[in-house]
């Protein structure tokens, strides 16, 4: 009953919200989404560190097609469901500033989301896989055409079309898995898997370029990426939040669930192109950022560059790999929501997002700058900050893959602090002028945001134990199954 309450929760106070008009709407929302993240707390009180499913729930949907709402959480899973509730309040908390027009349903629309993306982090069923999955694409595609900045119908309808492409062709890879179930046909998890697995190496790989495909837009790999920084550049900031915090996570949790144990030697066949197409995307994401003169949009190539590194963990299969970018995932949706907030910040107050329109704010307002640094340095994974955990872990999982594609790779680690340092240097350093001089002091909920951000960025680099513990044994059960 936790699964399907963490499922119905947001979606009632998404009808709730609808209701309400006033200024009462953001506060509303904000102990809603607090409601949600304490229920995923209880969750984790009761969870049993082994790599078993729990808090199972399974009842007939579409019985005559074998289609069932199966849900159900293992530690893979309750990390991500973790991660989207604790940040959930996070957004909306930094969102006070902001006025949004029509904030009921703004607000609503991101609740919807919400239960959009746990149901996809907890479905055990890939048709209801699936119906989760295009249901998280409804709400974002309104909130950025709605509120979203110059041009955005254009650059959200481009963002639809990439992202309904690939998910028609992982339906396609499910209802071929789905006729080939043993026995009655299902679309259960493990019925799948079996499916997968009893295929031959050539139908496998096709497989795997169906589902793929859906996963790599989505996170996105190289070169399936161009939809990415004109929608994050262009989304609202709570927007953009939740696509760079949040969304992505299902491409990555989707290689993780519905691709490496589904089609073990497609992966074998396809898997190594995939892992050059992700360094790729690191490699090229990271020089691109160097050269961005809008700080949005050196964020939104930054992000490729990362996620392009937690898909080569993933594909280079192993329980470093897996359990790296586990670590990743996590410590990537804190730090790129902050540095969007900080970029929300500076833009609110100067009204500049531009590099050579920028600098000296260290002068007026210390703290804020001490604060950018916390949040830069977990982006750039110096030691003893959340981002180092599972960079290190992806970086050893890849060498353990290739020795000459991890050092690729690890030209993320250098590259990573030049744009973000430079970028540092140009809006904080240096001379104070006629924009920055007036910047001004930080609100009471810039000052909240900012500090449980980089509260979580040190505690989580410092002590990673805990969070890694839960995600172990199904990880190594995982990696165990198939390699078997």
């Amino acid at each position: 009953m936790i699964t399907i309450f963490l499922i119905l929760f947001p979606l009632l106070a998404a009808l709730l919200l609808v209701l309400i008009k006033g200024e009462q709407v953001v506060k509303i929302a904000m102990i809603a989404a607090i409601i949600e993240f304490a229920i995923s707390i209880f969750a984790l009180s009761q969870f049993h560190y082994n790599a078993n499913v729990q808090f199972e729930a399974n009842y007939a949907w579409i019985k005559s097609l074998g289609i069932h709402f199966h849900v159900g959480i293992d530690g893979i899973s309750l990390l991500l469901v973790l991660l989207t509730t604790f940040l959930v309040p996070i957004i909306i908390l930094a969102s006070f500033n902001s006025n949004y027009k029509n904030p009921s349903i703004f607000y609503s629309l991101i609740f919807l989301m919400q239960m959009a993306l746990i149901g996809v982090f907890v479905s055990l069923d890939g048709f209801l896989f699936y119906v989760f999955w295009e249901l998280a694409l409804i709400p974002i595609y309104f909130i950025c055409l709605l509120w979203g900045g110059d041009n955005r119908a254009k650059i959200t309808f481009k963002f639809f079309i990439y992202t309904l492409a690939g998910s028609l062709l992982m339906l396609i890879g499910l209802i071929y898995l789905y006729q080939n179930t043993p026995g009655t046909h299902s679309f259960d998890i493990e019925a799948l898997y079996l499916a997968g697995r009893g295929l031959d190496a050539i139908h496998q790989g096709y497989i795997f370029i169906a589902i793929f495909m859906a996963f790599a837009i989505k996170i996105p790999i190289f070169p399936f990426h161009t939809w990415q920084p004109d929608t994050y550049t262009t989304a609202p900031t709570a927007g953009t939040m939740m696509l760079s915090g949040i969304m992505l996570k299902m491409g990555t949790y989707g290689l993780i669930r519905w691709l490496l144990p589904v089609v073990p030697l497609g992966v074998q066949e396809w898997g190594n192109l995939a892992i050059v197409l992700s360094v790729t995307g690191i490699v090229y994401a990271s020089c691109i950022a160097i050269t961005q003169k809008d700080f949005k949009r050196l964020i939104a190539y930054s992000s490729i560059a990362h996620v392009g590194l937690i898909a080569a963990g993933i594909l280079a299969f192993n329980v470093q790999g897996l359990q790296g970018a586990m670590a990743q995932m996590l410590s990537h949706g804190i730090n790129v929501i902050g540095l969007f907030f900080i970029i929300d910040i500076i833009q609110q107050r100067t009204g500049k997002r531009d590099f050579e329109s920028l600098g000296g704010i260290r002068n007026v307002n210390p703290q804020f700058a001490v604060l950018f640094l916390i949040v830069l340095l977990g982006s750039v994974a110096l030691p003893l900050t959340n981002g180092f955990i599972g960079e290190f872990l992806l970086l050893n999982a890849v060498y353990q893959y290739s020795p000459w594609l991890a050092a690729f790779a690890g030209l993320s680690v250098i590259l990573g602090a030049v744009y973000m340092l430079r970028s540092y240097q140009s809006v904080m350093l240096g001379e104070t002028n006629a924009i920055t001089s007036s910047f001004g002091k930080l609100s009471n909920n810039e000052k909240i945001v900012l500090a449980i951000l980089c509260l979580a960025i040190i505690t989580f680099g410092i002590y990673p134990k805990p969070l890694l513990d839960i995600s172990e044994p199904a990880v190594i059960k995982l990696v165990t199954t198939i390699t078997q």
